[in-house]
């Protein structure tokens, strides 16, 4: 039992981590940015709301989209770490 527990603990962390990494990405972005939808979509964020972006695909052509749809490369997600853990 006690194997099961650190087994668990090494895969929940790292996991949990993730997570943490992710939301930091989106409290980070920003009108203007450019993102990818985990559904392959590229747009342009041009409104951000409490709980999803108004994301431009072409030109006058807005969806709105739920920020838990928007992930971050692994590049992006350290930056916006690096970022945020200097503006706290």
């Amino acid at each position: 039992q006690r194997q099961m527990c650190i087994r668990d603990s090494f895969m929940i962390r790292p996991q949990q981590k993730k997570q943490k990494e992710i939301k930091k990405f989106r409290e980070a972005l920003g009108v203007g940015d450019r993102v990818i939808t985990a559904g392959g979509i590229h747009g342009k964020i041009r409104g951000v709301k409490e709980n999803s972006f108004v994301l431009e695909i072409a030109d006058n052509v807005r969806i709105t989209i739920d920020k838990g749809s928007v992930f971050p490369t692994a590049a992006e997600a350290q930056e916006a770490v690096k970022q945020n853990d200097g503006n706290n």
